[in-house]
C-alpha cells in the first residue's frame, strides 16, 4: 500500500495528489486487512485507522508487540484497517474515497497556539483527528457526497435549505429566550 500511496496522494505531480496529507509522507504508518467490517452504532464500519497504543502491561503488551513485529518488522505508529470484502466490490472512486478518508483520520498535531506541531528531530507530531461533521469536508471537495441517499449527501440538502426553525420562533418558545428578548 505504501508505494502506491506516495505515488496516488503524496507525489505531487499525481492528478490525485492531495496537499492536505503533506504532513504524512513521514508518518510510520502500515495498513491491514480485515476479513469484512463490523457494525457500530447501527452504522458498517469498513474502515478505521488508529495510532497505535497499548493499554496493557506485561505479557499482553509484549505479546500485541509481537504481532506487530511479526506483520511489520516493527511497531508502527499507525494502522489503517480495511474491510477486504468491501475493497474488492467498490469502485475506483469509492476505494481511493475510503483510503482518502482514512487518510484525513492521521492529522499533523497542533501545538497551544494553533499552529503544527513538530518533534525536537524537526519532523512532524501527529494525533488522531475526528471527522469535521460524519464526513472530511476535504473527502466531499474531492469525491462528492457519496451514495445520493446517504447520510451526507441528506446533510449538504439540508444545509442548502432556510432553517424551518426561525430564531424568533426559538426566542418565543422558549421561557429562557423570551427573558432575553424582553
Amino acid at each position: 500500500m505504501r508505494p502506491w500511496l506516495d505515488a496516488t496522494f503524496f507525489d505531487e505531480s499525481s492528478p490525485l495528489h492531495n496537499p492536505d496529507h503533506a504532513h504524512l509522507p513521514e508518518c510510520d504508518l502500515e495498513f491491514l486487512w480485515a476479513a469484512s467490517g463490523f457494525d457500530k452504532g447501527m452504522r458498517r464500519v469498513i474502515g478505521q485507522a488508529e495510532q497505535v497504543q497499548f493499554q496493557s502491561g506485561g505479557w499482553k503488551r509484549r505479546r500485541q508487540e509481537e504481532q506487530f513485529e511479526h506483520w511489520f518488522g516493527r511497531v508502527p505508529a499507525f494502522v489503517i484497517t480495511l474491510d477486504s470484502e468491501y475493497c474488492s466490490q467498490c469502485s475506483d472512486v469509492e476505494w481511493c474515497a475510503l483510503v482518502d478518508h482514512e487518510l484525513y483520520h492521521i492529522a499533523q498535531a497542533l501545538d497551544a497556539f494553533g499552529a503544527p506541531k513538530f518533534g525536537r528531530d524537526g519532523k512532524p507530531q501527529y494525533a488522531i483527528r475526528g471527522h469535521d461533521v460524519e464526513e472530511f469536508i476535504g473527502v466531499v471537495a474531492r469525491y462528492g457526497v457519496g451514495q445520493p441517499d446517504g447520510q451526507v449527501a441528506r446533510m449538504v440538502e439540508a444545509a442548502k435549505r432556510r432553517p424551518s426553525i426561525a430564531p424568533f420562533s426559538v426566542a418565543h418558545a422558549c421561557g429562557t429566550c423570551v427573558s432575553r428578548v424582553a
